[in-house]
């Protein structure tokens, strides 16, 4: 195919297969079409819209998102609108995914209430293949572009019977993040190059340089703000961590759970930890307050986290290093669901979303990393830049971690594991509790919440 012709396909409502797919089921719908007219009636949207879009055939497609997809930022949806005049797009946008994901489950299991288009955040995916699975469309279905995706990325959407339920929109390769100022304050080396070599021996050195930062720190300066941000991003870095292949829990034979642990007990012992709970008004009180200077697991996305709390008086103070074991923390995908009356036009707006050319404009503007591959080859990936950080070439960086990260199989019950060990961890850094007590609650806990 050529470019010019991939670039019409990509920015309009395809109309080859697709048109063919309509024409068929015309002809079935056509068939029971008498009979269903009073249902169809009584189950017309309270909008009036009662799936076949007005007399003129525009339509309304709802994408239901939490967070910041990056979507509207990048100006998508009006440049879609623009070459689908038929077309208005409606975003439906829920700050946090615990509350998203709550409500999600809830219209899935009950088929009703839902967008046309909803996202899926990857420690979620697990679950939507699963019981779900049904109430999503199949990309397949659709003779959907998928070879553009890193590989892994497609897997962790496809079902046990090969049915690929989600687009991946973004995945999270990390670094580690680090205040240049606190570097040189306590007389490290702050060239990016210098920064990466301190750390390429393990993660074993990036605590051994933890302990050097702290003998001459500035004043109230950790090197890390948690224990639970470096399990994170240890243990991401393991092929296998609480899920095998085969869908069975193994957090607690896991060699990355456990090496995880131990890292993480080391640095809250050795004092090098800023005590953090991650994400808490605390912690996002104390990335403002530069209270600490490194954030192990720092992936793609964190750079706009930063920017946004540490506003300002942080621009200019943060630079990323090679991590020693680079992996993947965070990611989404985009799903069609089978609620959705305008199913083919849905379809055509998440392949459009999550193509290459749109993923690396997301990148540019909202920081949010390809899950492509040919994205991520772009020039407009390679030479992204972000102003905040100034010199940084983060499009590179993150290039070159994400053709580290390992394949790892992810299970229904991950984000509950993680949490919990978290949480343990939590209790041996501010709490003071003996290690091997607050792993036994852990194994406790999460026997008592992977019963129910």
């Amino acid at each position: 195919m050529r470019q010019e012709d991939d670039d019409v396909m990509r920015n309009t409502t395809r109309t080859t297969s697709r048109s063919r797919r309509r024409a068929t089921r015309t002809v079935a719908v056509g068939l029971t079409a008498v009979l269903a007219t009073a249902f169809l009636g009584a189950c017309s949207s309270d909008d009036g819209d009662d799936g076949n879009g007005d007399e003129d055939g525009n339509i309304t497609l709802r994408i239901g998102l939490f967070g910041q997809f990056g979507y509207e930022e990048a100006g998508l949806y009006d440049e879609y609108m623009e070459a689908n005049p038929h077309i208005t797009i409606q975003q439906d946008l829920t700050s946090e995914n615990a509350d998203y994901i709550t409500q999600l489950r809830t219209r899935l299991a009950q088929n009703s209430g839902l967008a046309d288009i909803q996202a899926v955040e990857v420690g979620n995916i697990a679950e939507m293949t699963g019981e779900l699975s049904p109430r999503w469309v199949d990309f397949n279905e659709y003779d959907t572009d998928l070879s553009h995706f890193v590989p892994w990325k497609v897997d962790q959407a496809t079902d046990a019977e090969g049915r690929v339920i989600g687009l991946g929109s973004d995945i999270g390769p990390t670094g580690i993040c680090y205040r240049v100022d606190h570097f040189e304050a306590a007389g490290l080396p702050t060239d990016r190059e210098e920064v990466s070599e301190l750390f390429a021996g393990g993660w074993e050195d990036y605590l051994a340089v933890g302990e050097d930062f702290m003998a001459n720190a500035p004043d109230d300066v950790a090197f890390l703000d948690s224990a639970g941000g470096l399990f994170n991003a240890v243990v991401s870095a393991y092929e296998e961590r609480y899920t095998n292949e085969a869908g069975e829990v193994v957090y607690q034979e896991s060699e990355g759970v456990q090496t995880a642990w131990d890292l993480s007990i080391q640095a809250a012992e050795a004092g090098i930890t800023d005590q953090q709970r991650q994400f808490a008004d605390e912690w996002e009180s104390a990335l403002a307050n530069g209270a600490f200077a490194t954030l192990p697991a720092c992936p793609a996305w964190m750079l706009t986290t930063i920017q946004s709390h540490a506003g300002d008086a942080g621009a200019g103070l943060w630079d990323v290093a090679r991590s020693p074991a680079p992996s993947n923390w965070g990611g989404s995908f985009i799903g069609v669901t089978e609620a959705s009356e305008h199913k083919e036009e849905a379809v055509a707006l998440a392949e459009w979303l999550t193509a290459p050319e749109q993923q690396a404009k997301v990148f540019s503007n909202a920081g949010n990393f390809p899950s492509s591959a040919t994205a991520q080859q772009s020039d407009d990936v390679q030479n992204a830049t972000n102003e905040y950080y100034p010199g940084v070439p983060t499009g590179q960086i993150f290039s070159a971690a994400a053709a580290e990260i390992p394949s790892s199989p992810i299970g229904p019950n991950d984000q509950i594991i993680q949490e919990s060990i978290t949480n343990g961890l939590v209790t041996v850094e501010q709490q003071g509790n003996d290690p091997e007590s607050a792993w036994d609650d852990v194994v406790s806990n999460l026997d008592n919440a992977l019963a129910e």
